[in-house]
């Protein structure tokens, strides 16, 4: 009867280890498209074995759930998002300034786009004054495309601007996820340390790891493991976000018109990147303010030189010219204050002083300015050509970068996934096996029951069970 009663014993403890291990596979099976889910597998192990009058007897098995980590690669995968994101921001950010200029992929002729249709024009309406510089209507013509070519310098600059004010916004939306999510996962260390300080978490821990990932879209990120199953995290620059089961909330401050990133009262944005935050910060603190200024020196250089040769000429008054655009007294701003200064068609000198108010002279001048170096000792075209270039250049050079860092995020979430994936056919496999492994163990305990109540009843057939 003890034989049997440690039979029956020995299959009911393989009954439990069989149902457990039928509870992962259909816990797995169920939360196969649950976000950040971690596959477990079944671990087997048997029961402390018991020794009687020298020989040893097995007491059982016992199964339980093990989560297919990789911590390293887990890292590996967040690492790669933060790269990812921020070239991803960064194209982003270019894709517009290039929209703005009339750009795209297959195309950056500079004649082909608005600035530079603009420029060529107000260039062409001076070689037109040269052949008839007494028309009022070919004057009037001259002031049409100074002011057509202003407009389109004010209107580009104006566009660069709320480029950089979206990305300013950015910036402040950005900071606001980063400290909701670091809220999340100190909440996590505190109920994983209390959980499961020296083993790993399962669902507590998938959620801290699909928090981590997520922070990991928006900021660059330092990551530690600490003790009690904790994590650290710090931002590139070092600036902690959580530490246990606190957290350090980031918060932003206006600097000269922009939004800058604090992190314990101390200003943090330059040494930013990774993440969505550091794609829009090095678009908006390094790429945009790059663009705005050859922008400002190009209508600066035109402006300047055209106001420079006017004032050498007689106008249509027989006055010495005055200047034709307005400008500020440096490069910066030109782009966004540049204006016609006047209205009056006389008041460009075409002839040189000497000639008359019907001379041409000042206006062949004025016209050969196309062909000048009159901008950074490049012409005007020549500067555009290479200033539009470079913006083509920077927004094809991030989309193949965003490209490259894509494929390669996507090969390691196919390790990652192919490890702690799951899989519906392994899983039905498993299932097969586990209920079959039940049956043979409910079918020992069905045949020891049938045996001990053939021997409670001294072989006699009857209704004791």
């Amino acid at each position: 009867m003890g034989t049997l009663t440690s039979l029956m014993d020995l299959a009911g403890q393989a009954l439990m280890a069989d149902q457990n291990a039928l509870n992962i596979t259909a816990n797995n099976v169920g939360n196969q498209n649950t976000p950040g889910y971690t596959r477990e597998v079944v671990n087997w192990q048997p029961t402390d074995a018991v020794t009687l009058s020298g020989t040893s007897y097995g007491t059982g098995i016992t199964s339980t759930a093990v989560s297919q980590r990789d911590r390293i690669l887990e890292q590996r995968v967040q690492q790669q998002t933060q790269t990812q994101s921020q070239s991803g921001a960064l194209e982003s950010a270019l894709q517009q300034v290039q929209n703005i200029f009339g750009l795209s992929s297959t195309s950056t002729s500079a004649s082909s786009t608005a600035l530079g249709s603009a420029v060529d024009g107000f260039f062409n309406s001076l070689s037109t004054l040269e052949g008839n510089p007494s028309d009022a209507s070919t004057r009037q013509s001259v002031l049409t495309a100074a002011n057509n070519l202003t407009s389109v310098f004010n209107s580009a600059a104006n566009q660069l601007a709320q480029v950089g004010t979206g990305l300013d916004q950015q910036v402040g939306t950005v900071v606001g996820q980063v400290n909701a999510l670091t809220k999340t996962i100190a909440s996590l260390n505190q109920q994983i340390a209390s959980a499961s300080p020296t083993g790993d978490a399962g669902a507590l821990e998938d959620q801290r790891q699909l928090a981590i990932t997520q922070l990991s879209q928006y900021v660059g990120l330092n990551q530690i493991t600490t003790e009690s199953n904790g994590i650290t995290l710090t931002t590139a620059n070092g600036a902690a976000l959580v530490s246990g089961s606190q957290s350090f909330a980031l918060s932003t401050t206006s600097v000269a018109g922009k939004t800058d990133v604090v992190a314990g009262g101390v200003d943090v944005t330059s040494g930013l990147s990774g993440g969505q935050l550091g794609g829009v910060l090095q678009a908006r603190d390094q790429e945009l303010p790059t663009y705005a200024s050859a922008l400002d020196n190009l209508a600066y250089g035109i402006g300047t030189a055209v106001n420079a040769q006017n004032a050498l000429g007689t106008d249509g008054n027989g006055n010495l010219g005055a200047a034709i655009f307005s400008l500020p007294a440096s490069a910066a701003g030109a782009a966004t204050s540049i204006q016609v200064a006047t209205s009056d068609p006389k008041a460009i000198a075409a002839a040189e002083t000497g000639q008359g108010s019907s001379g041409n002279g000042n206006a062949v001048a004025m016209a050969d300015l196309a062909t000048a170096n009159a901008v950074a000792g490049q012409t005007a075209t020549g500067f555009l050509a290479s200033f539009l270039g470079g913006i083509g250049n920077d927004t094809a050079g991030a989309t193949t970068d965003n490209a490259a860092q894509q494929a390669t995020l996507t090969q390691l979430t196919s390790q990652r996934n192919s490890l702690s994936g799951v899989s519906l056919d392994e899983e039905a496999s498993n299932l097969t096996q586990y209920q079959r492994s039940y049956e043979a163990a409910a079918k020992v305990f069905s045949i020891v029951n049938s045996l001990m109540a053939s021997a409670l009843n001294l072989g006699v057939e009857t209704t004791v069970t």
